[in-house]
Order: structure tokens, then sequence, then C-alpha cells
């Protein structure tokens, strides 16, 4: 799905998949310059340890908080935190709290096919 300038994109007319334990992701633009894409993961779930060779991706929360393991360090995100993952650096988010969260991860360029589990 490749976004139409000015067309109003949200949840209910995206394209949606789920993901590891039930986390669900819809894809607010989806192209290989850019992806948007607009996360839940339920409480207790996390991402498989990996690393994108060319993608930058910048992860800002919406609602609940996620650990972020980035390179050996971790940090807490809370509603309204974010943070950059620069190519190469091996990262995984983490809901480790008792409530669902949501987040955007926006990736430039695209991670299609640029992601290597650890």
């Amino acid at each position: 799905m490749k976004g139409q300038i000015g067309m109003k994109v949200n949840k209910a007319n995206v394209d949606h998949y789920i993901w590891g334990e039930g986390c669900d992701g819809w894809f607010l633009e989806k192209d290989t310059e850019r992806t948007i894409i607009q996360e839940r993961m339920p409480a207790g779930t996390s991402e498989a340890l990996h690393v994108h060779q060319k993608a930058k991706q910048f992860f800002f929360m919406l609602s609940g908080e996620a650990v972020m393991w980035i390179d050996g360090q971790e940090t807490t995100l809370q509603k309204h935190d974010g943070c950059t993952i620069n190519p190469g650096t091996p990262h995984q988010i983490r809901n480790d709290s008792h409530v669902d969260n949501e987040f955007i991860v926006i990736s430039t360029p695209s991670t299609r096919g640029d992601r290597t589990e650890l």
C-alpha cells in the first residue's frame, strides 16, 4: 500500500498484520523509502533481538511503556517518549508491563529484506 497525498489513514483503513506473540501492526505508510507502522504489544510480549543493516528506525510511544534493549543498554520509554536506532545496531523492544502498549515505528528506508535475527 503506497499512500496517496492527502489520503486520511488510520488503523481501520490500512494493511494489518500480526507478529510475535499476538502483537499487531498497521502500515500507515508503506513504500521502499520509508515505512510508518503503528504497533500494539500485549502485556508481557517481546520482539526477537535483531539488527537492520540499512534501515534507521525511530520508535515513539503512544500509550503504555516499553523497554528498549539497544546494543547492550536498556531504557524504558513511556507515553510520548521516543528513541532512534541507527543501522547496524542490535535492538529489541519488550512490554514488561501489565497493560498493552502502542507505538509508532518509522523506518528509513523500509526494513523489508533488511532484518537479521540475533
